[in-house]
Formats: structure tokens, sequence, C-alpha cells
């Protein structure tokens, strides 16, 4: 990735500064924004301010840019949050900022990506595949984001690559407002057949191979990083082949 362009949106934290690192590390020059710095620089990394739902501060944003070869669109999360226990303009504030606010910043990108024969990353979520309580708006913004990916990578086709990141769980400085502390994080890695939760250099190794020359030929796909996925619960509750 020497001397290439990389906007991480979102990279302040977490997923998004394990992407920045990776893509600095990779010899990249690596822009994040978001509408706070980082607490902690990034090594390598500079941070502009903003807020990826205001849709002409983005235009804006983009357009003053020099030069762009890879879009990573990270930024986004929701909070816990049942369906019934909200109203519709609430759960809407969750699509607008995991689906909505990519697809304006990829638009606002186009050119630039465009002219450097560059690449889009989306940063989805197993959520989008798989039931979310809790997170249901979430998982169908996620869920839209894929099937907005592929779309977009036929309509950009040969000029852009774009495809998704479909991240499993992942152990970030926030880790035990989801899981409950080290107790809870040791007891939800079990559940991973690879035994751990993803790291954000996991991730970020992953979004930097799929916006590098080695996936030169990969293009609407969606790729899994999630430590094997999550064990079927109907296995622990069978009988069948348990000793007695």
């Amino acid at each position: 990735m020497d001397g290439k362009a990389v906007v991480v949106t979102g990279g302040t934290r977490g997923v998004g500064a394990g992407i920045a690192r990776a893509f600095a590390e990779a010899g990249a020059e690596v822009l994040v924004c978001a509408r706070r710095p980082p607490e902690v620089p990034l090594k390598g990394v500079e941070f502009a301010p903003l807020d990826l739902r205001d849709a002409d501060a983005v235009r804006a944003f983009f357009g003053a840019l020099p030069r762009l070869d890879v879009l990573v669109n990270n930024a986004g999360g929701g909070p816990y949050r049942r369906l019934a226990d909200a109203d519709a303009e609430r759960h809407a504030k969750v699509v607008e900022l995991n689906l909505l606010a990519p697809l304006t910043a990829s638009l606002a990108a186009y050119d630039h990506l465009r002219r450097a024969r560059g690449a889009v990353v989306m940063i989805g979520s197993v959520s989008g595949s798989r039931p979310s309580p809790g997170s249901a708006a979430y998982g169908a913004a996620k869920a839209g984001l894929e099937s907005l990916a592929r779309s977009m990578a036929v309509e950009w086709a040969p000029d852009v690559r774009v495809n998704t990141l479909v991240v499993g769980m992942v152990r970030t400085e926030l880790a035990h407002l989801h899981y409950g502390g080290e107790d809870g994080v040791e007891a939800v890695s079990r559940t991973v057949p690879l035994g751990r939760l993803a790291t954000p250099a996991d991730i970020g190794a992953a979004a930097v191979f799929l916006a590098s020359d080695a996936a030169a030929y990969i293009s609407g796909a969606s790729l899994l990083v999630h430590g094997g996925g999550e064990r079927p619960a109907f296995l622990d509750a069978a009988t069948a082949n348990k000793e007695t």
C-alpha cells in the first residue's frame, strides 16, 4: 500500500483504529474522520473532524481531498435497544449511520476512486445475516450494506472494486460493555470455534488485503472474519450421542 491515500471513517478507536493502523503499517497515507479526535493519537495517521450524517459536510470533505485510492466505510454502531422500546424515528437514526452514511461517503468519493481505479471496503457485521435481537435496526442496516456493496461493485466496475468485511465479535476497549467484563469476554470467546474474539488488528489485516493488489480480482464479495462463526445452539441442546 506504499503511497496509497486511504480514508477510514470512524477510525479513531476500536475496529476503526485497528484498520487505520494496519494501513499505516502497510505504507499508506491514512486519514481518519470522525466527530471527535482519538484519545490517543495514532502513529502515522492524520485526523479530520467530520459528522458522517451531514451529507453536505461529507461532500465538502471528499471534494477537498487531492486524491483518494481507498475508502473504508467503518463508522457505525448502535445502542442496545429492543424494537418496541423506541419509536421508528430512533431506529431510523441507526439505519442512517450504518447504511445511508456509507452510501453518502462512497458517492462523494466516487470521482477520486474512479480516477485512481481504487477500492471501497465496507465494514459489515454478522448481525446482518442472523437475528439480531436488541439491535435489529443495526442488523437490518448491515444487511442492506452488503447488498449495496454488491450492486455498487457491478455498477462501478471495472474502475472501482467494492467488497464487504463481515465482522464477528471483536475484543476492543469497549468489549466489557457488551460481554460483562473479563469473565464475560472469556465465556463468549469459548463460543467461537477459534477460541477467541477477533482483535482490531485482525480486521485491519483483512481490510488491507481487500484493498490491495493481492485482491485485484475480488469485487462484490463478502469476506467472513468471524473466527469460524457461531456454534449452532441445537448441538448443545440435542441429546443424541451424549453420555448418560
